[in-house]
């Protein structure tokens, strides 16, 4: 059974991804090894750029191909990054499942369910794969409630003004 910390940070507001990179540097200054994988974001390359600097405490990785949102994309475009972003959840299901970092951040994993890339029941399964003392985060707009049980902290994210 796994023995590490699983967080969410969800909601509307703004800075979700911001807490969860706040934890891997956390993580990273104390000798944690962190991986980062982003969903639905495109290929962000200018934070990916920044992000490379780093390395190796954190490392960071995009799947998809385009500049573009997930969201902002074509019906056509949609699906070929869908099969971009399943390969991205794959890799995340190897890393839970052999331990190859401390810290595991799967940013806007839970708005796949949102876009009908990841059913709820799949997300559940891939927490359920996670090995040895691993720390997971995941961070998203909605969580279903069948998530709940999965974490041992979660943060929602609301914007007052």
């Amino acid at each position: 059974m796994a023995t590490g910390i699983v967080r969410i940070f969800y909601g509307e507001g703004h800075g979700k991804s911001t807490a969860a990179l706040g934890c891997a540097l956390k993580a990273a200054s104390e000798g944690k090894s962190v991986f980062i994988i982003h969903y639905l974001k495109g290929r962000m390359e200018e934070e990916a750029q920044f992000m490379k600097k780093l390395e190796p405490e954190i490392k960071v990785f995009q799947f998809e191909k385009t500049d573009a949102c997930y969201e902002d994309l074509s019906a056509e475009e949609k699906k070929e990054a869908s099969l971009n972003i399943k390969n991205g959840v794959n890799f995340a299901r190897k890393v839970l499942l052999t331990g190859e970092c401390d810290l595991l951040i799967l940013d806007e994993v839970l708005g796949l369910a949102d876009a009908g890339l990841l059913a709820n029941e799949e997300l559940e399964n891939l927490l359920k794969s996670r090995s040895g003392g691993m720390d997971l985060i995941l961070t998203g707009r909605n969580m279903d409630a069948s998530i709940r049980e999965y974490a041992d902290e979660i943060y929602k994210i609301k914007s007052e003004k």
